[in-house]
């Protein structure tokens, strides 16, 4: 493998720097927690969570059913993906500290089901038309496809050898799991129908995912045919020429 690591931007490596502090090791102190607990709390704690919001506020509309549906089946396909196939990176060992920012800050994909659920930004209750209804269902379906089978192909990938991955869902773009990751959260801020949840999802998006695979871009470098994948793929979106 080429030695020659192409170095991030420094303002990746500095809110890279940032979150894993914050996401690792804040306040110091013993790391007993795995972020993979706290992941699938999350995850787990969804549809419950979900539901319980249409209780309180007494909306059992279409609408709030398909939300359910569809956030909440997420979050069981995550625990299906993370018990069949566990992510290495989330089985690191955390702080306390870390771990309740974390939760917090997943907390915040929850906005997007109580401001649907609550009606507050839509206190006229106004349904979403039928084709965005069925575009949500459309790309949460391909996302949660797109999302789990490059992490399937990447974990079963390395597993067996660590090289760079450039054919099956990687062939055309570097990062189909973010991208599908995307899609399946854009279909719930699509439901709400206000700006807030894309607010929250430009801070992942930016913060968080943006820079994750701009880090992980500057490792892959060390491979030989990085440059050639490179130039033959784009980041999220496949080339139409």
């Amino acid at each position: 493998m080429d030695k020659n690591i192409d170095r991030p931007s420094p303002w990746v490596s500095t809110i890279q720097s940032i979150n894993t502090y914050m996401s690792q090791n804040l306040l110091g102190g013993p790391r007993v927690i795995k972020m993979a607990w706290v992941i699938n709390l999350h995850k787990a704690l969804t549809l419950p969570f979900v539901a319980a919001l249409m209780f309180a506020f007494q909306n059992f509309s279409f609408v709030a059913w398909v939300y359910l549906a569809l956030h909440g089946s997420y979050g069981l396909c995550w625990l299906l993906k993370h018990f069949a196939f566990r992510d290495a990176k989330w089985e690191v060992r955390i702080t306390w500290a870390s771990a309740t920012f974390t939760f917090v800050l997943l907390a915040t994909y929850w906005i997007a089901p109580f401001l649907l659920v609550s009606q507050i930004v839509n206190p006229e209750n106004t349904i979403p038309a039928d084709w965005l209804i069925a575009l949500s269902i459309a790309s949460h379906t391909l996302g949660v496809v797109i999302m789990t089978s490059s992490d399937c192909q990447k974990h079963y990938a390395l597993k067996h050898r660590r090289s760079l991955i450039s054919d099956g869902m990687f062939r055309l773009i570097r990062h189909p799991n973010y991208l599908g990751e995307m899609m399946m959260y854009a279909s719930y801020a699509l439901l709400v129908q206000h700006w807030i949840p894309w607010i929250v999802l430009l801070y992942w998006w930016t913060m968080v995912f943006l820079v994750n695979m701009l880090s992980i871009e500057a490792s892959l470098s060390r491979y030989p045919e990085w440059s050639n994948y490179k130039a033959r793929t784009s980041m999220l979106i496949p080339r139409l020429l």
